[in-house]
């Protein structure tokens, strides 16, 4: 039974990971920017929807807010800075520093205002566990995978079927065609890290409510999710939610026959293996 528990356990955390890596992979794939602080605009909106619970917000109300506010952060991220610095041609070194500056500004505006310490939320339901057996999975959990398999689709669904979808697809796929057919390359992309961040809003919320928060607590999933961005082939959003599905769930059996503290080391390691033989990744043609 253990093994059937590791297993549910990794579907849990893996279906968290995908949503961070289609999310991520939506931005890398239409912008080109490496963004680090992803994971800062994940760690945000568990202290936004914590500090809006712990004073009377309904749950849903402390989510939609946390969206939102997601989505404003990424998108003045990208406004304000990414745009600057290509208006000022600048590298893609450079561009990456300035993400991890603002990710560091963020994890330490985090701490310095709600403490480096571990928060739990005030849910009473968030402590429910529903049990078959021995296996035992809480309220939370169930929520993530829901709320993560329907993020999922809704994004495969915007992504083909909507026409703002398809504008973000012919900027991805060419973007200098793109601004000569007068599709704003540019507008695109605030729209496409504003969508992206109110995306990883969802488990950036639900994983801490089952989990905690921390202030540098998002730095491992965005890691963990680039990982299967990469493997799963850039660009492709199934491959990214797949391979992050795989991960999850790798690790997590890994812990029947090494300690915990090997389990990441050893996914990275078959990860660089893997890369040596499949280097564009499983599914690079998906889109």
């Amino acid at each position: 039974m253990l093994l059937l528990q590791l297993l549910i356990n990794g579907i849990v955390t893996g279906c968290a990971l995908g949503v961070v890596a289609v999310s991520f992979s939506l931005i890398y794939a239409t912008t080109k920017i490496f963004h680090v602080a992803h994971a800062g605009v994940y760690t945000m909106a568990g202290y936004i929807a914590w500090w809006l619970v712990g004073r009377g917000a309904p749950d849903i109300v402390a989510l939609l807010a946390a969206i939102a506010a997601c989505a404003l952060l990424g998108a003045l991220i990208q406004g304000l800075l990414y745009a600057q610095l290509a208006k000022r041609r600048a590298t893609h070194l450079v561009v990456l520093i300035a993400s991890l500056g603002v990710l560091a500004v963020i994890q330490n505006i985090v701490a310095a205002v709600f403490t480096p310490n571990i928060l739990q939320f005030a849910v009473p339901w968030a402590e429910r566990v529903v049990s078959f057996e021995t296996i035992r999975i809480t309220y939370p959990q169930v929520l993530t995978i829901v709320v993560s398999l329907a993020a999922y689709g809704g994004v495969m669904w915007f992504a083909h079927y909507t026409i703002l979808g398809k504008r973000i697809r012919a900027v991805a796929s060419n973007p200098f065609l793109a601004g000569i057919t007068r599709l704003q390359p540019n507008t695109v992309y605030v729209y496409v890290v504003a969508i992206a961040s109110a995306i990883v809003a969802l488990p950036g919320v639900l994983v801490p409510l089952d989990l905690g928060l921390q202030p540098y607590g998002g730095i491992t999933p965005l890691l963990t999710a680039t990982i299967a961005m990469i493997a799963g082939g850039v660009g492709s959003i199934s491959g990214a939610f797949m391979l992050s599905v795989a991960i999850a769930v790798l690790q997590n059996l890994s812990l029947l026959v090494i300690p915990g503290e090997w389990s990441i080391g050893i996914t990275f390691f078959i990860f660089v293996i893997f890369m040596l033989f499949r280097p564009t990744g499983l599914f690079a043609a998906a889109r």
